[in-house]
């Protein structure tokens, strides 16, 4: 590798690996604090939430390994236009493909990786994490008994805990009500109390301290009072049904298997579809990762003697755009209205055009600005606002 590809090297990998970070810790804070309200609200383990927050991750590097790249050649493009670096390089008879020789190398290896991302990491990633979501749910997790509140066993047994301390582990202030299967019934009040395991899996034994036990039964006219120091109940842990097997949502389905459902003339039309159009959605977006670079050198360098970041603003939002028109194309074509191969294709060919003829203008059209007339009119209204601003003294105007 000779020098200049080192130093376009060094210019996109620190403005790429940090838009990865950034953007991949925005999107995790943002869903840690639902992921925290909703484990503590279904009473869960604290702990369950990193594991769904690292089953979301390939979820999350899928959308900003693009924008990462993105980001990364532009920034490197402007950096070398604002420093007059790219005239030196263009006048020594350097082209611009020869110096998207580097980005393209990011691109390739940066596409393959999101291609295993969202072909096959993802969909198992995400079934994981619903696997999460029902266990949680169902209290399959040993979700813990809230405090002050009634917790229900089924319908045969209910539990209030005024106080817990160290972490659950001692606890005060208790009361059980329970019907067992003979139609008798117990309520049981306690100063203490604690779990502990047992050797039967399906249950578990509550060990009460210092308290007093009703117990009532059919036969029984007068309901018998016990008084304990110590009194073991033994607890049954409700029956969960099994989650559901991995691939009833599309989401959940790698490529391959995509393909083989999608290409099955057995398959019925209203999951042919559906399947067709997933396995496309994924296909034309590590395939648009292929445009990124051209599209970052059109608009990563600003006109001569201008230091203008509408290009940076413009190209996320052409990205996120075409992400958003992909994902209705792609609901469109899950209907059957549209066949999912034209209605996915057809937006990355007119994005393909779009990119291809900005790239053509800056390169081979002399003085050539693909949003040329975006960026004087973005220069006259920055003009305009600060003539007019509130406060500036008409001398400074003048």
């Amino acid at each position: 590798m000779k020098s200049i590809d080192r130093y376009m090297a060094r210019l996109i990998f620190l403005p790429l690996i940090s838009t990865l970070i950034i953007s991949a810790m925005l999107l995790v804070l943002d869903r840690m604090l639902r992921l925290f309200d909703f484990v503590a609200t279904e009473g869960g383990p604290i702990g369950v939430v990193w594991k769904m927050l690292a089953n979301l991750l390939p979820e999350y590097l899928g959308l900003g390994i693009p924008i990462g790249l993105l980001l990364g050649v532009l920034l490197a493009f402007r950096k070398l236009a604002t420093s007059s670096e790219l005239d030196v390089m263009r006048g020594v008879g350097m082209s611009y493909w020869r110096l998207l020789r580097v980005p393209y190398m990011f691109a390739i290896v940066l596409a393959f990786a999101n291609l295993a991302i969202v072909g096959f990491v993802q969909p198992k990633s995400r079934y994981a994490y619903e696997s999460l979501r029902f266990e949680l749910r169902t209290g399959a997790l040993g979700a813990s008994i809230k405090v002050g509140e009634f917790t229900h066993f089924g319908q045969q047994m209910t539990i209030r805990i005024e106080q817990s301390r160290d972490e659950g582990r001692k606890l005060s202030g208790i009361f059980v009500k329970a019907v067992t299967k003979y139609r008798a019934s117990y309520a049981v009040t306690a100063e203490s109390g604690k779990f502990l395991a047992t050797d039967n899996p399906e249950e578990i034994v509550f060990q009460l301290k210092n308290g007093v036990l009703i117990n009532e039964a059919p036969g029984i006219a007068t309901p018998r009072v016990l008084t304990f120091t110590t009194h073991n109940l033994p607890i049954p842990l409700p029956k969960y049904e099994n989650f559901r097997g991995r691939g009833e949502g599309n989401t959940e389905l790698t490529l391959p298997e995509l393909a083989r459902l999608g290409g099955n003339p057995a398959t019925a039309t209203q999951l042919r579809d559906p399947t067709r159009s997933e396995f496309h959605f994924r296909v034309v977006e590590v395939a648009t990762m292929l445009l990124l670079p051209l599209l970052a050198l059109s608009l990563g360098v600003p006109p001569k003697r201008s230091t203008s970041a509408l290009g940076v603003f413009l190209a996320i939002v052409m990205v996120v755009t075409y992400h958003k028109v992909n994902q209705y194309a792609a609901s469109i074509g899950s209907l059957g209205k549209i066949d999912p191969l034209i209605a996915l294709w057809t937006p990355f060919v007119i994005f393909a055009a779009l990119v291809g003829w900005m790239y053509y203008t800056i390169a081979f059209v002399p003085d050539g600005q693909p949003i040329g007339a975006l960026e004087r009119w973005a220069a006259k209204t920055g003009k305009w606002i600060a003539r007019h601003m509130p406060g500036r003294r008409p001398e400074a105007a003048a």
